[in-house]
C-alpha cells in the first residue's frame, strides 16, 4: 500500500504555519496564537476521510538561528551533490543541542522525506534575512512549495513572490483563514506535480475531499430536516390530577407549558447548530449572537426574526398551493380520475388560502385540556400553528450551515450570526417549495410526516442550501 504524502510546514516564527496546518488538516484544536514560539515541538496531523489517511502535515517550530545553521552546512559540504546528506548530518549531530532545538525539529521530517510548505507573511515587507532559511530548505532537495499567507492588512505579496520564485518550485498566495475550499484542492494538485509518486494519491485525496464535502451537505440537510419536523410538531404536555387542576389556574398552567415549549425550541435549535458544527469538524466554535429571549430582536420567536427570515404572503400562497394540490391529488385518485383534476384544484386553493391567512403573524399555539380519564387530565401546549415559524427556523439554520461550511479551521474569530433577508427563497425551485410547505403543514396539523415526506424535505433542504449559497455569492 502506497504511503500517504507527508508535508512539513516550516518558516519563521509567527507567520501562520499553525493556521495553514489547521486549515489543511481540518483541525481547529491546533494551538494558534499571536506571540512567537507557540509551537515548540513538531506535531503531526493527518487528514483522514472514512478512516483513510490522505496526507499528513507536520507543524514545526520556526527558524531561530538560520544563519548559524547555514554557516555550519557550508563548512561541512564538499559539493552540491552532498547537500541533502549534510543537512541530515546537521540534524543528527545537533538534535540534543538546545541552541538548535527548533531547527532540528523542523528539519528532521524534511530529512526524513517530507515535502516542504514554506510559509511567509505577505503583509510585512520582504527581508533578505529569510534567504538563509530558504537556502537551507533548498539544500534538502525535497519538493517545495511556498505560501504567501497575509496576516495583516498590508500587501507585499508581489515582492515576496518574486523572491520566493528563486528558491521554490511553486509559489501561491494562500490566506489560511479565508481561502476557499477550491484553493485547498489546488494546493494538493500542485504538490502532486512536484513529486511523481504523489500525483496519484493526491489526486485521490482531492476526490475524497470533494466527496466528503457533498456528503456533509447531504447529512447537514438531513439534520436540518429532522430538527424542523421536531420543532414544528413539538407538544409540551403535563398530566394533572384533580387536586393539581383545582390549585392552578388555566392561565398559570398555560404560561408554564408555554415557557417549557419555548425552552425546548431554543435547545433543539442549539442542538442542531452543534450537530452541524461537529459534522464539519468545528469543535471549538465560539458564537457571537444575542441571547435567545422573548424580547430580543434575534430571538427565534421575535418579530425581528420573522421580518428577517419569514416569507411573504405571496410566497406562502404559492408554496401552499403546491402542497395543497399534492394532497388534493388523492381525491382525484379516489374518484378514479372522474373529477377531471378538481380535487387537486380545490386542495391547492385551500392550501393557498390557509397559508395566506396564516402569513400575517407568527402564531404559536394555545393551551389544550384533554378529557378526564380515571381522575387524570392531560394538558398540552403546541404544536406551532403558523408555518411562518418553520421558515424562521429554516432561515436561521441555512445561514448557520453556510457560515460553518465555508469556515476554515484556522478561524479563531467569533461566529457572528446576524439575521439576513429571506429573498434567497425566491431562487428555490417549485418542487422544493412545495415539499417544504407540505411538511410544515402536516406538522401544524399534528400529523408527523411519513418517511417519504421526510426524505423529500431533506432533499428540499439540500436545494435550500444551494439556493442560499447562490444568493450569498450573487445577491442581485
Amino acid at each position: 500500500m502506497r504511503q500517504a504524502p507527508v508535508f512539513a510546514v516550516v518558516g519563521h516564527p509567527n507567520k501562520g504555519k499553525s493556521s495553514v496546518v489547521a486549515t489543511l488538516s481540518q483541525n481547529d484544536a491546533i494551538a494558534i496564537a499571536l506571540e512567537p514560539g507557540t509551537t515548540r515541538r513538531r506535531q503531526t496531523y493527518s487528514m483522514t476521510v472514512d478512516g483513510e489517511v490522505l496526507y499528513t502535515l507536520v507543524d514545526t517550530p520556526g527558524f531561530q538561528r538560520p544563519r548559524r545553521v547555514l554557516e555550519w552546512l557550508e563548512a561541512h559540504s564538499l559539493s552540491a551533490s552532498d547537500r541533502a546528506e549534510t543537512v541530515a548530518a546537521f540534524v543528527q549531530q545537533h538534535r540534543d543541542d538546545p541552541r538548535f532545538h527548533d531547527e532540528c525539529e523542523l528539519l528532521a521530517p524534511v530529512a526524513g522525506g517530507a515535502g516542504i510548505i514554506y510559509v511567509v507573511d505577505g503583509s510585512v515587507p520582504y527581508s533578505a534575512e529569510n534567504e538563509a532559511e530558504m537556502t537551507i530548505l533548498r539544500w534538502t532537495g525535497r519538493p517545495s512549495l511556498a505560501l504567501v499567507n497575509s496576516i495583516g492588512p498590508e500587501d507585499y505579496g508581489d515582492t515576496w513572490e518574486a523572491a520566493l520564485g528563486q528558491f521554490f518550485q511553486v509559489v501561491r498566495r494562500f490566506n489560511a483563514v479565508r481561502a476557499p475550499f477550491e484553493q485547498h484542492l489546488s494546493l494538493l494538485r500542485a504538490f502532486g506535480q512536484l513529486e511523481p509518486g504523489w500525483e496519484q494519491p493526491l489526486e485521490q485525496a482531492v476526490g475524497h475531499l470533494v466527496h466528503q464535502r457533498r456528503q456533509r451537505r447531504r447529512q447537514a440537510a438531513e439534520l436540518t430536516a429532522r430538527a424542523l419536523v421536531d420543532m414544528l410538531s413539538w407538544q409540551e404536555q403535563r398530566t394533572l390530577t384533580m387536586n393539581q387542576a383545582a390549585s392552578q389556574s388555566a392561565e398559570a398552567l398555560a404560561a408554564e407549558l408555554r415557557e417549557k415549549w419555548y425552552q425546548h425550541q431554543r435547545e433543539r435549535e442549539q442542538a442542531l447548530r452543534v450537530a452541524v458544527e461537529r459534522l464539519y469538524q468545528h469543535n471549538q466554535i465560539r458564537r457571537q449572537e444575542a441571547a435567545l429571549s422573548w424580547h430580543n430582536d434575534h430571538d427565534l420567536f421575535s418579530e425581528g426574526s420573522r421580518r428577517a427570515f419569514g416569507v411573504s404572503r405571496s410566497y406562502l400562497a404559492t408554496a401552499g398551493f403546491g402542497a395543497g394540490a399534492a394532497g388534493g391529488a388523492g381525491v382525484d385518485a379516489l374518484a378514479l380520475g372522474h373529477s377531471l383534476g378538481a380535487g387537486a384544484l380545490v386542495g391547492g386553493l385551500i392550501g393557498a388560502a390557509g397559508s395566506y391567512f396564516y402569513g400575517d403573524r407568527l402564531a404559536v399555539s394555545a393551551l389544550n385540556l384533554g378529557p378526564w380519564n380515571q381522575g387524570l387530565q392531560t394538558a398540552s401546549f403546541g404544536p406551532v400553528r403558523d408555518t411562518q415559524f418553520g421558515y424562521v427556523v429554516l432561515g436561521r439554520a441555512v445561514d448557520h450551515w453556510w457560515r460553518i461550511s465555508r469556515r476554515n479551521h484556522a478561524g479563531q474569530d467569533l461566529l457572528d450570526l446576524e439575521p439576513t433577508s429571506s429573498h434567497w427563497l425566491n431562487r428555490l425551485d417549485r418542487t422544493s417549495r412545495r415539499d417544504i410547505q407540505r411538511a410544515f403543514e402536516l406538522c401544524r396539523k399534528k400529523r408527523r410526516p411519513d418517511s417519504e415526506t421526510r426524505d423529500r424535505l431533506a432533499q428540499a433542504m439540500e436545494a435550500a442550501f444551494q439556493a442560499y449559497d447562490d444568493w450569498r455569492l450573487n445577491p442581485e
